[in-house]
């Protein structure tokens, strides 16, 4: 091993996925990316981009059996450029877990316990917690000598009062079977609400933050002086905002009136909920950008698939404002609120009262980079900030072990 190696490979493992990046910590650099998808299928596909040397991207299909010739198959390209697995530059693998429960509230080093336990959480996590701990056995296979951290979606959230993160049901039966709000995307939450700060020129220990996290999932966190106070999902990532194809916040009794009258099955009721409702349910697309294109053009379910979207998420703000009392910025983030200018702009619209604006020119403006489009001298700060996910988890892995 070299004296300091800077090196972290970060490991996103889904069900029949597997996303990867490699960064190098000393200026966070980005070596290599890529994504393996189709895993197990006849055909599975490979993209890889050399961003350090700076090469075309490669791709290739052939049948990947499994996440242990997934990343195998990764090692090999990362290999051809120099950055095998073998290399002692490399510091950790860091990755991307989405349930940590109430216990894991940091990064943390993956040891037979911590796995047991992301394991004991597949009940509240049933689509991405094995997922996980596939990946995570796949590459302490591969380097079982390398520290691999566990870097949690739910740990930002964890700051939460009991106030915030419990539900009002018999309590005995809410810990019996783990029912309570956890939130997810802590990573993009986390990183941005720390840019925001930077981009204000303060610490983020002296601001407090709304975070939009807008993409095909979509979430928002009350963010006070650093800390999460709460955030819109909860059990699971069905609570909250209307996603692409999740419905967001729903009466309950809605599943029981489908169960009893519809005849629908617990699966299928799921299947409504997490992949046919949301904007492909309002109007059968799940992109704002064709939402917009039909909006553009006349159409009416789209238009109201809009307003919808945009309605939720205004009572989203006034409600974050609401229990923050004061509040610094309004931060969106993630490939809509990024990118959807008439997105941060609707969703701002008539909270003048509160100090929100945004600046037409400034919102129109197209970057990649962390910005203000609020007026000059607004009372609070909107902006738009990129998030980082990857960054994010690299960084906290390689604080952990380097520490």
């Amino acid at each position: 091993m070299t004296a300091n190696p800077t090196r972290v490979l970060v490991l996103n493992s889904g069900s029949s996925s597997v996303k990867y990046q490699l960064l190098d910590m000393a200026d966070g650099a980005r070596l290599a990316a890529g994504l393996v998808e189709r895993i197990g299928e006849e055909t599975s596909r490979l993209v890889h981009s050399p961003l350090a040397t700076g090469g075309d991207k490669r791709e290739t299909e052939a049948p990947i059996a499994d996440h242990e010739a997934a990343l195998q198959a990764v090692a090999a390209e990362l290999a051809a450029d120099g950055l095998g697995l073998d290399s002692p530059e490399l510091a950790a693998i860091g990755h991307r877990v989405v349930h940590g429960g109430q216990k894991f509230t940091a990064p943390t080093v993956i040891t037979d316990e911590v796995l047991a336990e992301i394991e004991r959480l597949v009940p509240v996590a049933p689509l991405h917690n094995p997922a996980n701990v596939t990946g995570i056995r796949t590459a302490q296979a591969l380097r079982p000598d390398l520290p691999q951290v566990a870097v949690f979606d739910t740990a930002f959230h964890t700051t939460m009062p009991e106030a915030a993160a419990r539900y009002a049901i018999d309590t005995a039966t809410a810990d019996a079977h783990m029912v309570r709000r956890y939130g997810f995307h802590g990573t993009s939450h986390a990183y941005v609400s720390r840019e925001t700060a930077k981009l204000l020129g303060k610490d983020p220990s002296e601001v407090n933050v709304i975070v939009l996290h807008l993409g095909n999932g979509a979430s928002a966190s009350a963010v006070e002086r650093g800390r999460c106070v709460d955030t819109s999902m909860g059990l699971t990532p069905l609570e909250g905002l209307v996603m692409g194809t999740r419905s967001g916040d729903l009466d309950p009794a809605v599943l029981l009136h489908l169960s009893r009258n519809a005849g629908m099955s617990t699966d299928e009721i799921d299947t409504l909920l997490n992949k046919k409702s949301g904007l492909i349910g309002l109007c059968g697309d799940n992109d704002m950008r064709e939402i917009r294109r039909r909006i553009d053009e006349g159409d009416e379910r789209a238009k109201l698939a809009f307003d919808i979207y945009v309605h939720r998420l205004k009572k989203y703000i006034g409600a974050y404002y609401a229990v923050l009392g004061k509040v610094d910025a309004v931060a969106f983030t993630a490939g809509v609120g990024e990118n959807a200018a008439p997105v941060r702009e609707a969703a701002v619209a008539g909270l003048e009262g509160l100090g929100l604006a945004v600046d037409a020119g400034l919102n129109a403006v197209r970057s990649g980079e962390p910005r203000l489009i609020s007026p000059e001298h607004a009372r609070v700060a909107v902006a738009v900030v990129p998030t980082d996910e990857e960054l994010e988890i690299a960084t906290q892995t390689y604080d952990l072990v380097s520490a």
